[in-house]
């Protein structure tokens, strides 16, 4: 009988050894939460608001935004450090984790002071290249980090876009060229497309498929609209592609999305990315913005249908992640521009206090002034924007000083109707802190800025140099997310306010590289 027992007990332990090694050996080829993912995908979106996402939502399928919503760790409350944000400067401060006061970029064009002509943000005498970015990315701490081995790549609808994404190292950054309808890239990058944007080319040309394409509703519940306020129930939009501003209009809708998604995930199956111990690096940005650059209240219905193929274009980015290397060996974020394309109207139809300020009428009279000041001289040299730029030679000549100089136009300036407030190069740089100056300083280059920025006045609009009409200033919150997914992402929610330079940092830690070299923010988790 002890014998009996004595061979149970036995054979007991030894099912229980080989049940204890089994389970050992199913936890060390399971991927494991926390560790080193093998890819991130760093999704920014244009233009996206958390209003619209939240409003769309019932229209959404459950893979693509829901998913990340409900499954991620979500910052509500996110904002960018700077003001005066733009598409080229967001992306920038996304992918460097800093403001524009470092890295460069104050926006997709400024003016350049030696010729007095506005320069691309990404242009360069051997063409589309990210030269004009001041310091490293967090792809380019990856290439560092690995010995080049890493790969990285951007992905997205414009130049600017693709390139400060991708940053000064990366094996590719491919965009649609908007005049030939293909996917193209630079020089920079070796002069040739990756095979998998080559075999979107030949797959279809984006130029000739227009000829033939409608953009219509994604489905009748999408034609059916009723969100916005400007009307109840609309017949459904159809549009189609023709003549030169066919593949600009295409850019701009909600088709734009569906193509980036498919070269995105095209470029995960075809590629080596996610196949080996290093992890690799995507950027990703995709549209939210309205159709053809205007107010969602002239296009309403057509911005719907751009959230629901927005969230569509995230399901399949995130399905094609899932099939190569599986979430928890993935991170996925996702954030927006933080701007948005703002409706212009006539406010003095409701008796709202509204007016034009013409920069170059004020600089005329800044001119004046300073001649009355100071004796004859051209002390004001341009304009671009908002921003004044003076004359350092003619202050100089006449041995004035420049920070005095700088005070008297403050002073002029703001006397001026529709004049909120005045911030010169000398207050931006020396000035005492404050939180309102504070975005402004961010924002601000040396090098790059005007020495004089005009802030209007609410309900006004500032003149541009084209002549266009640009839209009504506001200072309201635009609400955006930050999401991570996958990963290190456990799901929640947090209500606090939380800043777009922390996405760099946050990636390169769950990527165990250092942050890019101008980012002092601390990572999010």
């Amino acid at each position: 009988m002890n014998t009996n027992r004595h061979h149970l007990l036995l054979t007991l332990l030894v099912a229980m050894s080989a049940l204890a090694a089994s389970d050992a050996d199913a936890q060390t080829s399971a991927p494991r939460r926390g560790a080193v993912p093998k890819v991130v995908i760093n999704i920014l979106v244009d233009q996206l608001r958390s209003d619209y996402l939240e409003a769309f939502a019932p229209l959404y399928g459950e893979d693509g935004l829901q998913r990340l919503l409900q499954d991620g760790c979500v910052y509500t409350q996110a904002e960018y450090p700077m003001a005066r944000t733009d598409r080229a400067s967001a992306v920038a401060t996304v992918a460097t984790g800093t403001v524009p006061a470092d890295h460069g970029i104050v926006g997709g064009q400024w003016m350049d002071r030696a010729t007095l002509r506005p320069v691309h943000c990404c242009q360069s005498e051997a063409g589309i290249a990210p030269t004009r970015l001041s310091v490293s990315t967090v792809g380019d701490e990856l290439k560092i980090a690995t010995e080049g081995k890493a790969h990285v790549i951007a992905i997205a609808p414009w130049s600017e876009a693709a390139v400060l994404a991708a940053g000064h190292a990366a094996d590719a950054a491919v965009w649609i060229d908007a005049q030939r309808g293909v996917w193209t890239s630079s020089a920079y990058y070796g002069g040739h497309l990756p095979a998998w944007a080559a075999y979107a080319n030949q797959r279809r040309s984006i130029a000739a498929t227009l000829q033939s394409t409608t953009w219509r509703p994604t489905n009748d519940l999408v034609g059916n609209f009723s969100y916005f306020l400007s009307g109840g129930m609309k017949q459904p939009f159809a549009h189609r592609f023709a003549g030169n501003e066919a593949c600009s209009d295409f850019l701009t809708s909600g088709l734009v999305n569906d193509e980036i998604a498919q070269v995105v995930a095209d470029a995960i199956a075809s590629s080596a990315i996610g196949t080996d111990a290093i992890p690799d690096y995507i950027s990703v940005v995709l549209y939210a913005g309205g159709f053809r650059q205007q107010p969602a209240s002239l296009f309403p219905m057509e911005q719907q249908d751009i959230y629901v193929r927005l969230d569509r274009a995230v399901a399949t980015i995130l399905r094609s992640v899932e099939q190569k290397v599986g979430t928890d060996n993935a991170l996925i974020t996702l954030t927006s521009t933080g701007y948005t394309a703002e409706q212009t109207s006539d406010l003095s139809r409701y008796r709202i206090p509204t007016g034009t300020f013409n920069v170059r009428r004020a600089a005329g009279l800044l001119g004046m002034y300073l001649t009355a000041a100071y004796g004859q001289g051209a002390y004001v040299e341009t304009t671009y924007g908002s921003e004044i730029y003076l004359s350092h030679k003619v202050i100089e000549d006449k041995g004035l000083n420049y920070g005095e100089v700088l005070g008297r136009c403050q002073d002029f300036l703001l006397m001026l109707e529709g004049v909120k407030d005045v911030y010169t190069s000398q207050r931006l740089l020396q000035g005492a802190w404050t939180p309102g100056i504070a975005r402004y300083r961010s924002g601000y280059h040396a090098q790059r800025s005007g020495d004089i920025l005009i802030h209007v006045t609410p309900g006004w609009t500032i003149e541009s140099e084209s002549g266009s009409k640009p839209p009504v200033a506001r200072e309201g919150y635009i609400p955006f997310p930050i999401i991570f997914y996958g990963n290190a992402a456990q799901p929640q929610h947090f209500s606090q306010s939380v800043s777009t330079d922390r996405i760099a940092p946050t990636i390169a830690k769950s990527i165990r590289i250092r942050a890019p070299n101008a980012s002092a923010a601390a990572p999010l988790f």
